[in-house]
């Protein structure tokens, strides 16, 4: 047994694969809508109209299906949130925020597990806080 921890220890660290930026996108929405442990519908289809606005060119309704099978099954979010670091400009990131907050707010409350997951989301995108609390006033305010 202590013998198989040392080898484990000593193997090459797990690094894990990249993930298709879009999919990437659609698991983070999908994991706003699960946030609060509550799937609300208007949630659901703020998020398919996320997907429409940032990935035009995608069927909204089989990136949705492969982001919850996804996101049940992911026991992190580094993944999906370096291979958008990799592959977006500050611009589309700030998008991408924008429409974590929709998501959010689009059944009527915020609550303190959605503010805290796009908190740490920004954060993983290396997204400064200002422009953290500037996307959260533009999705509020639209």
């Amino acid at each position: 047994m202590i013998k198989r921890l040392i080898e484990l220890f000593n193997a090459e660290s797990y690094t894990p694969q990249p993930t298709d930026t879009g999919l990437a996108a659609a698991v983070l929405l999908i994991e706003i809508v699960r946030a609060d442990h509550q799937t609300a519908p208007a949630e659901l289809a703020a998020a398919k109209h996320a997907i429409k606005g940032l990935l035009p060119d995608t069927d909204a309704d089989a990136l949705i299906k492969e982001a919850q099978q996804e996101a049940t099954t992911a026991n992190d979010l580094h993944r999906f949130t370096s291979a958008i670091h990799d592959s977006w400009s500050n611009d589309q990131k700030s998008g991408l925020l924008i429409s974590l907050w929709r998501v959010a707010f689009a059944d009527g409350e915020l609550d303190k597990y959605e503010e805290h997951l796009i908190r740490r989301i920004a954060e993983l995108l290396y997204v400064p806080h200002s422009e953290f609390i500037r996307t959260k006033l533009i999705a509020r305010d639209n």
